[in-house]
């Protein structure tokens, strides 16, 4: 399918004027053919002002069409077939086999939204009804139901360009809602988002739907973002992105006349725990699944381990040693952008020049776009005295935190901010420590996970991709699976209305 380079304006297209940028081949750092024009003040709001038209009629369509709306966006997007994979592959980097796994994870997504539709209970319908024979006061005729917030803005994820991005999971669950959605693109992957885009504005048209229900821009700087947030008719924003990125959109957000909800994925080093027992009895073997998962998409998942405690002996010796022989010979892995390479390559370079920490092991170097592994450690005394320390480095770098004793690692647990995940790996000796320390863990992060790691997020209803801050912006919510939809709704309550005006799921 052919890549134009235009904003997908409801049901239109046209060339964006406000400068030009390419897609660029990751790998090399060269422009991909095809420019994209930027989105105007004037594209941001005809593209708003359309999603304002579209709400009106979208927020009450019907429960079947619907969940069968996201089920055509789901075929949609699956008929683009190879070339949309060619394409990703050539502007994130990513292999073929991750890319699949990605589209069909996205495709997986729509349809449980869609099953999540059917069943209605987003909706949250109740009734109370009236008696006026109490005293000292009749009691009035109550019942409820969740609405849509309004239009959405969604800002595209560099990370994952299918998963997270134009027909993700916030365009997902925000179309579950009720709401429309106009998306940012990300301008690492435009030409991905661009036949993501025309894939939904050709269901859109299948569905008979309102053209505004669905746009997509595109912006050569923050402008058009920006603009976006602040428009009266956008109602929330769903983000996955720095926590620079994130904070901007919130300040925005809460500068409006009327502010609203901004939920962003923002930054998390997803601590990993060795209990004592554990590490007795299978340093080795969680040292190789450690270095997997650090490494895994060059460590630019929102979840890989950053940070590792435990306490210092010869056992954590062992797991050091074993994780700096198996890192040594991973070679570098190509990073999303030229930028994101340069920030990984910083990063590493500042935690290599810290007084207070120690250079344990390094993978194979590679070209400039490309990111080798990196492990370090520091003592709990440095980590706990240089907040610094607990800065995200977005790619393959991990932090070993060596602890003296339970005592100390329960310090350091205290000082950590918010995360998405907490890995905890125990044998059946370390279950009291384990127990003591789950109360603080849940405070600290949106998910605990025992003998595993936080790489690999399960798109189900009972999954949380969420915590507080600075890992999310609003720890009360998820942007992966179906509890996502309640980021995009809110109640309303009705009392002693006449039948004939209920909603017709309150009557």
């Amino acid at each position: 399918m052919t890549i134009i380079g235009n904003l997908l304006i409801a049901e239109s297209e046209k060339r964006g004027t406000n400068g030009e940028f390419h897609g660029i081949e990751a790998a090399t750092g060269n422009p991909l053919p095809v420019s994209f024009g930027g989105a105007t003040p004037e594209d941001v709001e005809r593209a708003a002002s359309k999603a304002w038209a579209a709400f009106q009629l979208y927020r009450e369509t019907d429960l079947e069409s619907r969940a069968a709306f996201l089920e055509t966006i789901a075929e949609e997007v699956e008929s683009i077939g190879d070339s949309l994979i060619v394409r990703a592959m050539a502007e994130t980097g990513l292999p073929r086999g991750r890319l699949e796994g990605e589209r069909a994870r996205t495709l997986g997504q729509l349809q449980l939204f869609a099953k999540e539709v059917r069943d209605g209970r987003f909706q949250e319908l109740r009734f109370d009804g009236a008696d006026p024979s109490r005293k000292p006061a009749p009691k009035p005729d109550l019942r409820l139901r969740n609405v849509p917030l309004g239009p959405v803005a969604v800002f595209g994820a560099s990370n994952f360009p299918l998963a997270f991005s134009v027909a993700g999971g916030d365009t997902a669950s925000a179309l579950a809602a009720g709401c429309p959605v106009i998306v940012k693109a990300h301008s690492a992957h435009p030409g991905t988002s661009e036949l993501v885009g025309r894939a939904v504005q050709r269901a859109v048209a299948r569905a008979n739907l309102h053209p505004g229900t669905f746009s997509l821009i595109f912006d050569t700087g923050f402008e058009a973002g920006q603009k976006l947030v602040a428009d009266p008719r956008i109602r929330a924003v769903g983000f996955t992105g720095s926590r620079r990125g994130g904070t901007a959109l919130m300040e925005i957000a809460s500068r409006r006349k009327q502010p609203i909800p901004v939920y962003a994925e923002m930054s998390s080093i997803n601590p990993v725990i060795l209990f004592p027992d554990a590490l007795k009895n299978r340093a080795r073997e969680i040292a190789s699944a450690f270095v997997a998962s650090l490494v895994l998409g060059a460590g630019q998942f929102c979840t890989n381990p950053g940070m590792l405690l435990a306490l210092d002996g010869a056992d954590l010796d062992t797991f050091t040693q074993t994780a700096a022989e198996l890192l040594a010979d991973i070679s570098a892995q190509p990073m999303l952008t030229p930028s994101i390479a340069k920030a990984y390559g910083d990063g590493v370079a500042k935690l290599e020049r810290h007084p207070e920490v120690r250079s344990i092991a390094s993978g194979k170097t590679g070209s400039a776009y490309e990111g080798a592994a990196a492990l370090f450690e520091t003592s709990a005394e440095a980590f706990l005295a240089h907040h610094e320390l607990q800065d995200e480095v977005f790619g393959a770098a991990g932090l070993i935190v060596r602890c003296r004793n339970l005592a100390q690692l329960n310090e350091v647990v205290d000082a950590l901010e918010g995360q998405l995940t907490v890995a905890l790996h125990i044998d059946d000796g370390d279950q009291e420590a384990v127990t003591s320390l789950i109360p603080k863990l849940e405070l600290l992060a949106g998910r605990l996970l025992v003998n595993g790691f936080g790489t690999g997020v399960e798109v189900s209803p009972a999954m949380v991709h969420g915590g507080p801050y600075p890992a999310t912006s609003d720890g009360r919510s998820t942007s992966v699976g179906t509890l996502a939809i309640y980021r995009f709704l809110r109640p309303v309550s009705y009392q002693d209305f006449p039948v004939i005006l209920l909603p017709e799921p309150l009557r």
